[in-house]
């Protein structure tokens, strides 16, 4: 994600380990098979430089997963600080109009939303949507754990958003479409403005003077079309909805109606989604032709939803299994017949953002003339730039991926990744001289 360019994508998906102290490994003999990973952290599973940045550009994080230390220990700590990482790159990535969702479970999930909070913001959060992915399960002495989580955030208040509608249960069609005429079954509901911000219409329509929602002459339009219901007693006048023409229930933050994956979607990949949760994600929160993420795509089941919704995509994930699971799917896949081969690429990419000019005279006020290594103060042809991520390592040539080395320091760092260890190093070596 370092190489990949400001603003750039829709929509992000992220279902990643969730700290859940498990080992994972697809069963032999199946598509997914040598698809494997550990979800257990330590502060060696981390890079230290990452612990550097969060401090340097976020102290509201920093201070979040100095919290979560003294808390829950080191191992949530690590964990959270290699989300961190990546969820800053996430919001540089994710344009105005983006959101992103962060599936996970109550291990984390409350660690993970101030860390979601300090990188968006406390007013990018959107909802908590609660998929109930089992029917019921057998957890000893507490309550059984048959939910996820699903984080749903957004850059701005711009954001894509396409209104979702689930079918009616036949008990709620039962109960709230009650009343019949020739056009079929209706419920009825206020033509009054009483209580809405913004107030209304005010005149008098039956003997009723109050605000109304629409001009008279549109409820008028309305009673000439007979969808408007007079209750008894001369009640006040209520407007008749279909059920015919009802688009449905609005869904809400809790989904209940989308089972685990079973049958012919399984490709027994440890923790795999369905293909519904994942279109219906799509649908909510982009367009065609949009850009979907998902930076820890495992066997790619937003990859897939993303093909057949006519959406562009990217997956990123550290097993070369990956690729061959979604070229796999997307083959066996008749909706998507004839879609384009998959591209596989190993390379990191570069982005076109380029340094500062003069960004040499920026690092020597902001580093006051010190050495970043060894903390010594030099004359300013003595400093040398140094990027901190190596290019060969996916390093950016960005401004926020530079610092001044003195001469020494640059030598012996060479093409290692900056990090606290490495500086307390450097800083014992000219101590020692």
């Amino acid at each position: 994600m370092r190489g990949m360019e400001d603003e750039s994508i829709d929509l992000i998906y992220l279902d990643p380990p969730f700290n859940s102290k498990h080992d994972y490994a697809a069963p032999i003999g199946t598509p997914a098979t040598g698809a494997e990973f550990k979800d257990t952290w330590t502060l060696k599973d981390v890079d230290l430089s990452w612990w550097g940045e969060i401090a340097d550009s976020n102290p509201g994080l920093y201070a979040v997963l100095e919290a979560t230390k003294l808390v829950s220990g080191k191992s949530m700590m690590s964990y959270l600080i290699y989300m961190a990482r990546r969820i800053m790159e996430m919001h540089r990535i994710l344009k105005k109009t983006g959101s992103l969702y962060l599936h996970c479970d109550p291990t984390a999930s409350h660690y993970l939303k101030l860390v979601l909070d300090a990188v968006f913001g406390a007013a990018g959060y959107n909802n908590e949507i609660v998929w109930k992915r089992h029917t019921s399960h057998n957890d000893g002495k507490r309550f059984g754990k048959i939910s996820d989580s699903v984080f749903f955030y957004s850059k701005t208040n711009k954001r894509i958003w396409n209104k979702l509608y689930v079918p009616y249960t036949d008990d709620f069609i039962k109960n709230t479409f009650k009343y019949k005429d020739k056009r079929g079954y209706f419920q009825h509901q206020p033509l009054t403005a009483e209580g809405l911000t913004g107030g209304g219409y005010e005149y008098e329509y039956h003997g009723h003077t109050r605000p109304w929602k629409y001009p008279k002459k549109s409820i008028q339009q309305l009673e000439a079309e007979e969808r408007v219901y007079f209750p008894r007693n001369n009640g006040v006048p209520r407007k008749k909805v279909y059920l015919s023409e009802s688009h449905g229930m609005p869904l809400q933050n809790i989904w209940s109606d989308i089972p685990k994956v079973s049958g012919k979607e399984s490709v027994n990949y440890p923790t795999q989604k369905p293909l519904a949760l994942l279109e219906r994600i799509i649908r909510s929160s982009s367009h065609e032709d949009d850009v979907v993420l998902d930076p820890f795509c495992g066997c790619a089941t937003a990859c897939h939803a993303a093909e057949r919704l006519n959406r562009k995509w990217i997956g990123i994930d550290i097993s070369e299994k990956a690729a061959q699971l979604i070229q796999m799917r997307i083959n066996h896949d008749i909706t998507v017949a004839g879609a384009g081969g998959v591209i596989h690429r190993n390379d990191i990419p570069y982005r076109d953002a380029k340094r500062t000019p003069c960004i040499k005279d920026f690092l020597y006020g902001k580093q006051e003339g010190n050495c970043a290594g060894c903390g010594t103060h030099f004359d300013y042809r003595n400093l040398e730039i140094d990027h901190k991520t190596p290019r060969s390592k996916g390093g950016q040539d960005v401004d926020e991926n530079l610092q001044l080395l003195c001469g020494s320091c640059n030598r012996i760092k060479g093409n290692r990744l900056d990090n606290a260890g490495l500086k307390a190093r450097l800083k014992e070596l000219m101590e020692s001289r």
